[in-house]
């Protein structure tokens, strides 16, 4: 991924991180509060399953100490002891004799003039029958759960399976269905039909319905659904009180990640990111400045000049983004680029014409580099050119310590790379380090060439290149002028936009052959 893609899939993170933890504790902050209410209506709800539980081990154990009693059947001790057995269990309203299915007495009249009770409904694993029956004494229409044993029953209030006060700080409403039957045994609120309908479809999924949320459970040992009930609107207060606490931490992470991702974003669009970047994608372009002989015009060769294209469709020149490189130390990576491209560009081209030499800049650093000749000699034999053909130019700075580049700069002539020394007389000129250097051709600065008439250095610069043996090539030749004198004064070659400026690999090709063709003539 390149950093103009990083830079936008940055770009996108950053909204996110801004926007994802605030919705991230709006919805914590709901989630927190319906599971607070969830978690609350099902202790609730368990709490109603264990009075349940109560409520029917009392009636059991009720039956068990009745079901002891030996004497004669509703007679005034008998009648004393289902009495007794009533008042002592709390859950317990009546016990009553049975004769078959037939009321004989209970606690409550000595003669009981019940009808015969219902078919029982349901026998527990431990043998107790159970039914709901509106049939008692006293004339009341009203629904109570019957508990059997062998000969008595024990009457039970259903509403006392739910009288179940909720702990948190919501009104909760209590249903207790048989799931046989669908029968409503006990409940605190209306339920429906339809709605108990709707409920057994949901399964244990909550089901929100008409401003009220329901839960329901079933608890098959007891044949029974327990659905409990509550309004939403305090739920809606609860998630306002979690969006106090959850809030503020959301905002708070949504500010650190913003500036570290800022930051981020800062650091790759730094300059060396970018060029980094644009080393990775190959974005580095090479054009070619020809080199030719100043007595027939004719070329000999070509510099590599790289070039940054940018988005506005511009370029930066090497004076830009090379100190940029050489600060940050990507200029390795750079040079490996740049020698890469060259081959890439011309070396089917260079294979046709073995007398032009590529001229390649090369950084101080790269001298002391073992990658170097490595990766020329690989380019070499993949494109079958001679050394020769590329030639290696260093600045001034690349000999200011001979002992380290005079080791390095033979070994590069010795494997037949011609050595150019660039800039010549803007850095560390000394007579000294080109007596005790071998180098083969010597480049007067354009500063020099563009003061010809005016000052006497540039004939310095030529007698001394000449008192050492080394061709000569000057750079920034723009007028005819400068051509004559240069070349009336032994320069050898030159380069300059009086021939042409740097061109693109395809227009260099066409410069080059037009040139030979024209060579060729005369």
């Amino acid at each position: 991924m390149n950093n103009r893609r990083l830079i936008s899939v940055i770009t996108g993170v950053l909204l996110l991180a801004v926007l994802l933890p605030v919705g991230l504790s709006i919805w914590l902050a709901h989630r927190q509060a319906e599971e607070n209410f969830a978690s609350e209506m099902g202790n609730y709800a368990s709490r109603v399953v264990m009075r349940t539980e109560q409520v029917i081990e009392q009636g059991k154990r009720a039956l068990d100490d009745i079901e002891t009693f030996s004497g004669k059947p509703c007679g005034p001790e008998h009648l004393l002891a289902m009495r007794r057995v009533s008042y002592v269990n709390r859950y317990i309203q009546e016990v009553i004799y049975l004769d078959g299915f037939r009321p004989r007495c209970s606690s409550l009249e000595s003669l009981s003039t019940e009808g015969i009770f219902p078919a029982t409904v349901k026998v527990t694993r431990d043998g107790y029958r159970a039914w709901l029956t509106t049939q008692n004494d006293i004339g009341l229409q009203r629904t109570m759960l019957a508990l059997g044993g062998k000969r008595h029953v024990v009457m039970i209030d259903p509403q006392s399976l739910i009288d179940v006060l909720p702990f948190g700080n919501w009104s909760i409403s209590t249903a207790l269905i048989g799931t046989d039957s669908n029968q409503v045994i006990a409940s605190s609120f209306a339920l429906t039909p339809a709605l108990w309908q709707r409920l057994k479809q949901n399964g244990d999924e909550q089901l929100k319905f008409q401003g009220a949320i329901y839960t329901m459970k079933y608890y098959p040992q007891l044949g029974v659904a327990i659905v409990t009930s509550a309004s939403l609107a305090p739920l809606e207060k609860s998630w306002h009180r979690q969006l106090l606490i959850w809030l503020p931490f959301g905002l708070l992470m949504s500010l650190l990640l913003a500036l570290f991702l800022l930051r981020y974003l800062r650091r790759l669009q730094s300059p060396r990111q970018r060029l980094l970047d644009a080393i990775h994608a190959r974005d580095i372009v090479v054009n070619y400045q020809p080199i030719v002989t100043l007595s027939n015009g004719r070329i000999v060769g070509a510099e590599a000049l790289a070039r940054w294209p940018q988005v506005d469709g511009t370029f930066l020149t090497p004076d830009v983004f090379i100190p940029l490189a050489e600060k940050t130390g990507l200029m390795p990576r750079l040079t490996q680029l740049i020698i890469e491209t060259v081959f890439e560009d011309l070396g089917k081209w260079l294979q046709q014409h073995p007398e032009i030499h590529i001229s390649v800049n090369l950084d101080p650093g790269d001298l002391t580099s073992d990658t170097l000749p490595v990766l020329l000699r690989e380019q070499l034999a993949r494109w079958q050119l001679s050394p020769a053909q590329i030639a290696l130019e260093l600045t001034e700075r690349g000999f200011a310590d001979p002992e380290i580049s005079a080791p390095a700069i033979d070994a590069l002539r010795k494997a037949g790379h011609a050595i150019y020394i660039d800039d010549f007389g803007t850095g560390y000129s000394s007579l000294s380090y080109l007596q005790n250097l071998n180098v083969d051709i010597l480049k007067i600065d354009k500063s020099f060439v563009d003061a010809l008439e005016y000052k006497n250095v540039t004939p310095q610069i030529i007698e001394m290149a000449k008192a050492l043996d080394l061709a000569m090539v000057a750079e920034g030749i723009e007028t005819d002028s400068q051509q004559a004198w240069l070349r009336e004064h032994g320069v050898q070659y030159g380069q300059g936009w009086l021939y042409s400026k740097a061109l693109p690999k395809a227009a260099f090709i066409l410069w080059a052959e037009a040139n030979l063709r024209t060579a060729k003539r005369e």
